[in-house]
């Protein structure tokens, strides 16, 4: 096969520009490791003026992102605009009905759209590769599809989210508050335009989502992962757990139950001698289980120019190879449906409250754990002031809606003095 591989690029923000430098700069390589020569046809973007730090001229410029993606002349459709709708959806749909393989970034547009827009491209006989939607330049799309295709996956978990694990270790480490993080890091350019991409787990659960579907074979189901970002997590809770042994990490997790699929995306506690628990910075990591391989970890770098170029470069070569596969690891119209699991899995809890001083106080918290059926494994009570006493309570495994029961008879009563902190501890 000697013919190139054309591509149309629409999307000229960091990773686009990545991209284009890895293409100049190892064209050579590129076409001895695939056997083709790569390269580019056109570009597209909002500003054609914008000085990105790389010469473009060398490519016809279309302002209409569809009418790149309808160019008779490529092969492959190089999405890198993101969103979820919008010209990303509508470029990329053009694409595939004019014979255009893709490879995308775009996390939102798959979770969002991914069901449809894969029975499209294999109706077609295409391609969507999209290896960099998902932690970056780390590659657990081509280990859950490929590497692990003769494994009966259990569960996958992992940090999927740079910049709330940024904002976690660095109040560990510094001492600072939530709020003086956030500050920093937006300064420092982690944050999405909208942050509560990133702080609010939407970001994560897009990724989580994807992976969910590759896993077990289920249609992509955003819509049923449990989000909660990490707003609420407070110095004294970092504080805290690190005193009893574990770290707090954005966490998403996706495994069977007996009543369907889990999916949940929120802090939680794991023990800090864990590779989980040993993360530091903007890294990512996925933890993948499967009944063959046991349990794999995948850690890299989960965003930014070379490592995110590096994914969608990997994607190209494999389509200049002539490798094909289904779009969620197996033909998308016989993907399951992902039925959510209606009772949460049991797991230990991490409890913070603080208790009014007051005679009988801790026993009634005690009393109304017990009638809920939420066994004490270990319980702290720190200095506390003049009118009320901080307490930290780690469970034996409890279920979800047991740990909600005695959470609501709580706070009807006239011992707690706020509202308690609860987060999962997870195995690992």
């Amino acid at each position: 096969m000697t013919n190139a591989l054309r591509l149309g690029i629409a999307g000229l923000g960091t990773v686009g520009v990545g991209v284009v430098r890895i293409l100049r700069k190892q064209a050579k390589l590129l076409e001895a490791r695939t056997g083709r020569r790569i390269e580019i046809i056109a570009v597209s973007a909002r500003d054609a003026d914008k000085d990105r730090g790389v010469t473009l001229s060398g490519y016809d410029w279309e302002t209409d992102p569809v009418a790149l993606a309808r160019r008779d002349d490529i092969d492959v459709f190089v999405e890198l605009m993101g969103g979820s709708e919008g010209a990303a959806k509508a470029a990329t749909e053009a694409a595939l009905s004019t014979g255009k393989h893709v490879v995308t970034a775009n996390k939102a547009l798959l979770a969002l759209h991914g069901q449809a827009l894969a029975e499209q491209a294999e109706a077609a006989g295409l391609s969507i590769r999209y290896e960099a939607a998902v932690a970056g330049g780390i590659p657990v799309i081509k280990s859950l599809a490929e590497g692990l295709a003769g494994n009966e996956i259990t569960r996958v978990m992992g940090v999927m989210n740079g910049t709330c694990n940024y904002i976690l270790t660095r109040m560990e480490a510094t001492g600072q508050g939530y709020n003086a993080l956030f500050e920093e890091a937006d300064k420092l350019g982690f944050l999405e335009a909208d942050p509560n991409l990133d702080v609010g787990g939407i970001d994560a659960s897009h990724k989580l989502a994807i992976l969910a579907s590759i896993a077990f074979g289920t249609k992509v189901n955003f819509a049923g992962v449990e989000i909660e970002g990490i707003q609420r997590v407070t110095l004294e809770d970092i504080r805290q757990a690190a005193d009893m042994g574990y770290r707090i990490k954005l966490l998403g997790v996706a495994q069977r139950s007996p009543r369907g699929l889990v999916q949940r995306m929120q802090p939680c506690l794991v023990p800090a001698n864990s590779p989980l628990g040993q993360l530091e910075g903007g890294t990512n990591m996925v933890v993948i289980e499967g009944d063959a391989v046991e349990q794999i970890v995948l850690r890299g770098p989960g965003a930014g120019e070379g490592p995110t170029a590096s994914a969608v470069l990997g994607d190209i070569c494999d389509l200049a190879r002539g490798c094909r596969m289904p779009v969620f690891g197996q033909p998308a119209v016989t993907l399951a449906d992902a039925t959510p699991a209606q009772t949460g899995l049991p797991a230990p809890y991490y409890l913070r409250m603080s208790l009014l001083d007051k005679p009988g106080a801790l026993a009634k918290i005690a009393a109304i754990l017990g009638e809920a059926g939420v066994s004490i494994d270990r319980m702290r009570q720190y200095s506390h002031s003049e009118t009320t006493a901080p307490v930290l309570i780690v469970t034996h495994k409890t279920t979800p809606a047991a740990l909600e029961h005695a959470l609501e008879a709580m706070a009807v009563t006239d011992v707690v003095a706020s509202e308690p902190v609860a987060l999962r501890i997870e195995q690992i």
